[in-house]
């Protein structure tokens, strides 16, 4: 957990996240969630609009761009990561991982992880975690309310995620209380309307509602 005091020592990190549970998909669906997120991320902030992926071992490989969007090529990559030991057997239940950075300047990097089609009986079987620039130019546009609202919607428009939240990790360990399965109230959060009704927040918090597609 990260205290207060580590928070004076290292630079803050700050991240978005969509978690969630078990849905069965094949990289092709994976594959074109992706590029749904990518183009949604593209339109919010130019650090968001170049992509590469990450080798796998990382550090080898070619640099295989990732935007604008080629589905075929994003459909390798999901086929590609699918979780096996060395020489060993996919394990097809855990899902299909594909990370991926941006062409920003090394201060300025951006990386974001995502594994779905994972159909075992965690609660947060599916994640997608984008990490944030913590200074420099970017950081000051990235992180604020209005930003930060639009990197959680392009989430939860793209993944239907079970709730995706934005925030820093030093906020994140402040409350040891939540479990990793359960929902983190954060800076900005979005819950599935699966979850129920959200009901009226107190200001100065604000509430909106974000259609996402039909299950």
């Amino acid at each position: 957990m990260t205290t207060l005091a580590d928070s004076r020592t290292y630079p803050e990190t700050y991240y978005a996240g969509a978690y969630w549970g078990s849905r069965r998909e094949s990289p092709e669906e994976c594959a074109q969630r992706a590029a749904a997120l990518f183009n949604l991320l593209a339109a919010c902030d130019p650090l968001l609009a170049n992509w590469n992926k990450i080798p796998k071992p990382r550090g080898k490989g070619r640099k295989t761009p990732l935007m604008p969007p080629d589905l075929p090529t994003l459909t390798e990559a999901f086929r590609r990561g699918v979780n096996r030991e060395p020489g060993g057997p996919a394990f097809e239940q855990l899902g299909l991982t594909v990370s991926a950075y941006n062409d920003g300047p090394p201060n300025e990097m951006v990386s974001v992880r995502m594994t779905c089609g994972s159909y075992s009986q965690r609660k947060s079987a599916n994640v997608c975690v984008l990490s944030l620039p913590s200074k420099g130019e970017s950081a000051e546009r990235l992180i604020t309310a209005s930003m930060l609202t639009d990197v959680t919607r392009s989430m939860a428009l793209a993944w239907e995620p079970d709730w995706a939240v934005a925030m820093s990790e030093t906020y994140r360990g402040m409350d040891g209380r939540q479990g990793q399965d359960d929902p983190w109230l954060g800076w900005v959060t979005y819950l599935s309307r699966d979850r129920g009704t959200v009901p009226p927040c107190p200001p100065p918090c604000a509430s909106s509602r974000w259609r996402t597609r039909a299950r």
